[in-house]
């Protein structure tokens, strides 16, 4: 229901220049300026949008009008593998009575849930109303957003923690909807798997993905709203970890204090971002990919590789679309 009500809006919408998005949204208790995540499964759009410094206006399906956004569905639907209160007390405290909770197990003889049991599936989650968050803005409205990001988990360990995107970059990585499935994680993946779902939501669009990518770029142009693109996922694949969340928080936490927006960048050289070199509590030597791994010859065979499964995705949307966004893809 929730997802046909989402496809519902995503026919709807656009036809009244209103933008429907699969992200997740939080606002600044002060101003009510608002902040839209991004992303597909499993990159942290509801686990980033849980921040006690700032109200939760949704997690997963937001509109933008004219006069701001507004959330869809008035609840959250988190994941709720090896969910701790620790790592994320807010979710974890919304699992209480009224609660909705799909594929976890019940560990009988302690009388509570196990949520590192894995014997069902991985994707197990849990469901629960906007105001079992103790910071959530209700009603669920907020002002334009100052902020437009988008998460990515890139188990290939390529992308970098932090990049500027332009926003013919915003339009094209918009349109490629890029995360990785993990090896390891699903039956029969040995290796990072690329995934892309356009707009970060490709089974709920009924128009081309260039009609919401231009409603994007203008509602950015008009408002004045900094893109950013986050890998949540590795940092140095191979002999590398998965970037902190507590680095990814950092980040989020200077993008909201507007201390990336004039720090020094360096572009890439194959995807051509602009990458934050500098990050208040994230250490800098994590923040340029291709020194994070221990062989870089590796690092730019993998990155080309990538490029390529991105030049190959694009190819289905290159009809709808500009030549400035078609151009502001990968570059080496």
């Amino acid at each position: 229901m929730k997802k046909a009500v989402f496809t519902l809006m995503n026919f709807l919408m656009p036809r009244r220049d209103v933008l429907s998005m699969h992200c997740s949204a939080t606002a600044d208790r002060e101003t009510g300026d608002s902040s839209v995540l991004f992303g597909l499964s499993g990159t942290g759009k509801t686990t980033l949008s849980a921040d006690a410094k700032r109200e939760l206006i949704g997690d997963d399906e937001h509109c933008w009008t004219d006069t701001g956004i507004f959330n869809i569905e008035g609840g959250c639907y988190a994941k709720a593998i090896y969910l701790t209160r620790d790592a994320e007390p807010q979710i974890f405290d919304a699992l209480r009575y009224g609660a909705v909770l799909e594929n976890v197990v019940y560990d009988e003889a302690d009388h509570h849930v196990d949520f590192a049991n894995t014997s069902i599936t991985e994707n197990t989650r849990g469901s629960y109303p906007i105001d079992y968050i103790p910071n959530a803005r209700i009603p669920c409205v907020a002002k334009h957003p100052t902020h437009i990001i988008f998460l990515t988990c890139d188990a290939f360990g390529t992308l970098p923690p932090v990049s500027r995107l332009t926003p013919e970059q915003a339009e094209y990585h918009f349109i490629s909807g890029y995360t990785a499935k993990v090896a390891g994680t699903e039956v029969g993946v040995t290796e990072p798997e690329a995934t892309f779902s356009p707009c970060f939501g490709g089974p709920f669009l009924v128009w081309h993905p260039g009609k919401y990518a231009e409603l994007l770029s203008k509602k950015i142009t008009d408002h004045q709203a900094k893109v950013w693109l986050i890998n949540t996922g590795w940092s140095g694949y191979g002999v590398g970890e998965r970037i902190k969340l507590s680095y990814t928080r950092a980040i989020l936490d200077a993008i909201h204090a507007g201390q990336l927006s004039d720090v020094r960048t360096e572009q890439e050289p194959f995807f051509g971002l602009n990458v934050i070199t500098e990050c208040p509590n994230v250490p800098n030597e994590i923040l340029v990919p291709r020194d994070t791994w221990s062989n870089p010859a590796k690092y730019d065979d993998t990155a080309r590789k990538l490029t390529d499964l991105f030049r190959k995705n694009f190819k289905s949307y290159t009809d709808g679309v500009s030549e400035e966004v078609r151009a502001a893809g990968p570059v080496g």
